[in-house]
């Protein structure tokens, strides 16, 4: 394909996406899901951090067989790694793990140990970021499990939007959902979570820059507590 086809296709695809994004939003999360499997069948695939399985049990519905794609930062807790396997046991699923391209230790003999407290960023683009670009590449639109609830930098999150970054196609068929409407969903379909959700923690990430929420703290704020950082990169 020349710079130009390519140019092309990148402006059709993001015009779809905009389009999408303007006549889907008041769809339903499965419906969402069921217009990207039909508009980029295989070419299509969910990420998750296994905080929970909603969008992964909803996009089993939408498309059997979906590519789960989960990344392994060398930092998960014991339970997310649980989750991911239980996922991929249960659901009609195929999980991709992706890795960074160093293991903690070589990463520690890099860069010094603890990065993460050290340069949370550069930590996260290292272990997610990157690893997350290079997994993408095979594929045209990927859905996320972003709530417009989440956080104040997530209240603008489209159902459907172009991702600049990575010039794809970014659904977010769960967007528009509450707390109150994952929790009836997990309920009603048996859908797993991860344990530590029902251990004091809010929102679920690396082991050493996540912690138990204080009373009265959004779902996010055990998230790099004590520092600025909010998002980890991938989504902005």
């Amino acid at each position: 394909m020349t710079a130009t086809q390519e140019a092309l296709e990148e402006a059709e695809l993001r015009e779809l996406a905009e389009q999408a994004g303007r006549d889907l939003e008041d769809a339903s999360a499965l419906e969402l899901l069921q217009w990207a499997a039909g508009a980029f069948g295989r070419r299509f695939c969910v990420t998750s951090s296994m905080e929970d399985a909603v969008v992964a049990h909803l996009a089993s519905r939408a498309m059997p067989g979906v590519d789960v794609v989960f990344l392994d930062t060398g930092y998960h807790f014991p339970e997310t790694i649980g989750t991911r396997d239980a996922v991929e046991a249960v659901m009609d699923v195929h999980v991709i793990t992706l890795t960074p391209e160093r293991t903690v230790a070589e990463q520690d003999a890099e860069y010094g140990p603890r990065l993460h407290d050290r340069d949370p960023d550069l930590c996260c683009r290292l272990r997610k970021v990157q690893p997350l670009e290079e997994g993408l590449k095979g594929y045209t639109a990927w859905a996320t499990g972003l709530r417009r609830d989440e956080s104040p930098t997530r209240a603008n999150t489209p159902v459907v939007g172009w991702d600049e970054k990575r010039r794809k196609v970014k659904v977010s068929p769960i967007a528009r959902w509450t707390q109150h409407d994952v929790d009836a969903y997990v309920a009603e379909h048996g859908v797993l979570t991860n344990p530590l959700l029902m251990d004091g923690y809010g929102s679920v990430g690396c082991a050493p820059c996540t912690r138990r929420l204080l009373e009265g703290e959004d779902a996010r704020a055990g998230r790099w507590a004590g520092s600025a950082k909010t998002e980890c990169g991938l989504h902005g």
